[in-house]
């Protein structure tokens, strides 16, 4: 049996003309580490020594930062904040940056505001998020700021904002979510 990172899978979609109207290809090369290994350091951790251990690069980044191009850079119990650099893979068919990108980066902020409250061996998993966009984002955006606030920690239930700013400082949208906190067994 292969593990997943030597599986083929087929490319995706329509094969490209022969007349070369879509233009050169691109690619993009994302390297990761794996992610059991990663969720493996909040062994012990209390959520805000594990989300500082990853700001800090004490911890690999999980795969999904790698592939967005996203980390932390500011961590406080209750407040994280990530930046994002979006490039050209995260457009849409529209010509802007996808919103999908910035509803990640909006559930990663307020998961790991949430994740910064818990005591070692808790969990969260979203169970909801609300996203407003408020403007497009492209690569003239710049980087992308995106803040995660606990607006109420909770044993079962946590609730959390998150708000993503331009390089203008310019706000690209906000969202709300709630997290199911899980109590480790015991």
């Amino acid at each position: 049996m292969t593990n997943s990172a030597e599986r083929q899978y087929p490319q995706p979609g329509p094969t490209p003309p022969p007349d070369g109207t879509w233009g050169e290809p691109r690619s993009k090369q994302v390297t990761w580490y794996d992610p059991v290994t990663v969720a493996a350091g909040a062994n012990g951790l209390s959520g805000l020594e594990f989300i500082t251990a990853l700001a800090e690069g004490r911890i690999a980044p999980p795969p999904i930062a790698s592939l967005l191009n996203m980390w932390p850079v500011r961590v406080q119990r209750g407040l994280v904040v990530f930046e994002c650099v979006p490039d050209e893979s995260v457009y849409n068919p529209i010509g802007v940056v996808h919103g999908g990108l910035l509803c990640t980066l909006a559930d990663s902020v307020a998961g790991c505001a949430v994740h910064t409250t818990l005591d070692a061996g808790a969990g969260y998993t979203s169970i909801d998020i609300t996203v407003n966009y408020t403007r497009p984002v492209t690569l003239d955006s710049g980087r992308l700021t995106a803040t995660g606030r606990v607006t109420k920690p909770g044993r079962r239930i946590a609730l959390a904002t998150a708000e993503i700013t331009d390089a203008a400082g310019r706000l690209v949208a906000t969202a709300s979510s709630n997290c199911l906190v899980i109590q480790p067994p015991g």
